[in-house]
């Protein structure tokens, strides 16, 4: 298996996958190369993972690729290449696509008691492929965005947990039964609707749904929007 992304919740997958005595063939994340957690892994540093597909599809045993805190978005030269790619997405699929952050921020805006972690194959466009499992959990009328997204980066390290054995036993694997997703209407939440952020100060609830706390430092955008 080959892992893509950064920070903490992809090297919790990292380890994760090889206390399960399955191989992780590659990480491949953004430079400089940092690898201190499991330096015995192999580790590129790529800004552009199409970039390095030739060396993904080398270095590959299972044509897996899981996706997981990463900013970089998968082209042709990588889903034509035939290694499946799947993402952990922080959000309820298809109504909340984008930057997690931003649509948390606004999910909580719109008063929404629900978020979820969704696993989807990647396909050509952002967060649009098929949907293969997903696990919400609830947001709490009165709880802060640091709180609710600590629970939901736990809830996405939960998901990766419960469908690896699934794809490592068939990495052909169609999902589940049942896949939950988003009820709402399809909505994307980019850097656009961070830029916009701040024309919702007025709304009651925005004080709760940016209260950054320990996290403002790990979300140096949505910081610098909020001011």
């Amino acid at each position: 298996m080959i892992f893509v992304g950064e920070g903490a919740l992809l090297w919790r997958a990292v380890q994760h996958t090889l206390d399960s005595g399955l191989p992780v063939d590659l990480v491949c994340g953004p430079p400089p190369a940092a690898n201190a957690t499991r330096p015995d892994v192999p580790f590129r540093a790529a800004a552009d993972v199409n970039s390095v597909a030739a060396e993904l599809v080398t270095a590959s045993t299972d044509g897996v690729v899981w996706s997981l805190n990463n900013r970089m978005i998968f082209r042709t030269p990588v889903l034509s290449s035939g290694l499946r790619v799947l993402n952990v997405h922080h959000g309820p699929l298809p109504t909340y696509r984008g930057l997690p952050e931003v649509a948390l921020v606004y999910a909580m805006l719109r008063g929404e008691r629900e978020f979820a972690a969704t696993l989807h194959q990647v396909d050509e466009g952002i967060d649009t492929g098929p949907i293969l499992a997903a696990d919400p959990y609830p947001i709490g009328p009165d709880e802060p965005f640091h709180m609710v997204l600590r629970r939901g980066l736990q809830i996405c390290h939960r998901l990766f947990e419960r469908c690896l054995p699934l794809v490592a036993a068939d990495p052909a694997w169609n999902g589940e039964p049942a896949r939950r997703s988003g009820a709402g209407a399809i909505g994307y939440f980019g850097r656009r609707e961070l830029a916009r952020l701040p024309d919702h100060r007025d709304h009651p609830e925005f004080g709760r749904a940016t209260s950054l706390g320990f996290l403002a430092d790990y979300l140096p955008e949505l910081a610098a929007v909020l001011g």
